[in-house]
């Protein structure tokens, strides 16, 4: 009778310890998984960032290049120009 009562107390531990050991594998689990989508959102946030200063750099560069070569007529395309 000692023996089984020595059996159920040693699955009961067991079965404890692995529940213990589940639970931290998923905690670690879930704080690698955050730390991965937190990583992930401040790259997409950079690269937004440089994106956004790239589009003001060719925006900037083509306002400029349109002031240097505006004519005076507008829209200044070929094919709306008059012809005297």
């Amino acid at each position: 009778m000692a023996w089984r009562q020595l059996l159920m107390a040693s699955c009961l531990s067991a079965a404890v310890l692995l529940t213990m050991e589940n639970r931290q594998k998923l905690r670690a689990d879930e704080l690698q998984r955050e730390y991965y989508e937190e990583q992930r959102n401040e790259f997409e946030n950079f690269v937004e960032e440089q994106n956004d200063e790239q589009e003001e750099r060719s925006r900037e560069a083509i306002e400029q290049w349109r002031q240097w070569h505006y004519d005076g007529l507008y829209p200044s395309y070929l094919q709306n120009r008059h012809r005297i």
